[in-house]
């Protein structure tokens, strides 16, 4: 292919199932995986490295530990603790990383200009859009704008799940062969918990529902 890509590999759903779908538009040859201080980065890292050294892609860890400094929350504190609710409006500021993804697709777009690679793929959606405004199109469109002043190459993001909710992503990955054995979606690490998804955290329960929702729910055996 002519075009190539660096992918944001988080290795949950969204992230796995847009590689897997960008890989038929552009030749992904870079992945990034972040490590911010998460509670499951080393988990995260692993899954990402399962990944891409199944699909050859070359594979960067990019450490940020001062956004742990700027976000002691749910998502990076280990003592504290996420309640899952429906509207995700409590959920969502127990997590949120101001400005997170906007630094990530930053990052890569870096990785564009000095490796020549067309396109960012980014596990944005729909349904984590309503709650996570990074998610969202408008966010994409604005972030490619910027690009055109910020960079030389100019890259373009590619979310080839951004209009999908989560059930459709996962029958998408179905469709796509994905290997769901390779998922980290969870917030909490195996260490803690003694398993690869918790089951409770709002990942997880995302996760879950999407994949019951889609009607695969074969997967839950291998996911959870």
């Amino acid at each position: 292919m002519d075009k190539k890509g660096v992918i944001l590999l988080s290795s949950g759903l969204d992230s796995l199932v847009s590689l897997y779908l960008a890989k038929k538009e552009c030749d992904v040859v870079l992945a990034l995986t972040f490590d911010y201080g998460q509670k499951a980065n080393i988990d995260e890292i692993k899954a990402a490295q399962k990944i891409t050294s199944k699909l050859e892609i070359e594979h960067k860890i990019i450490k940020l530990p001062f956004l742990k400094e700027v976000a002691d929350n749910a998502l990076t504190n280990s003592s504290k603790t996420l309640e899952f609710d429906e509207l995700g409006i409590n959920s969502m500021k127990a997590v949120w990383i101001p400005n997170r993804n906007g630094l990530f697709l930053n990052i890569a777009a870096m990785y564009c200009d000095s490796l020549n690679l067309d396109y960012i793929i980014f596990g944005a959606n729909k349904e984590e859009a309503e709650t996570f405004s990074d998610n969202s199109l408008e966010f994409n469109k604005i972030a490619d704008e910027f690009f055109k002043f910020s960079t030389l190459k100019k890259p373009k993001i590619l979310a080839p799940c951004a209009n999908l909710e989560k059930f459709e992503i996962v029958q998408k990955g179905v469709d796509a062969d994905v290997d769901f054995s390779l998922i980290k979606s969870c917030y909490n690490s195996y260490e803690k918990t003694g398993k690869t998804h918790c089951g409770t955290c709002e990942s997880c329960k995302r996760l879950y529902s999407a994949i019951v929702k889609s009607g695969n729910k074969n997967l839950l055996n291998i996911i959870f």
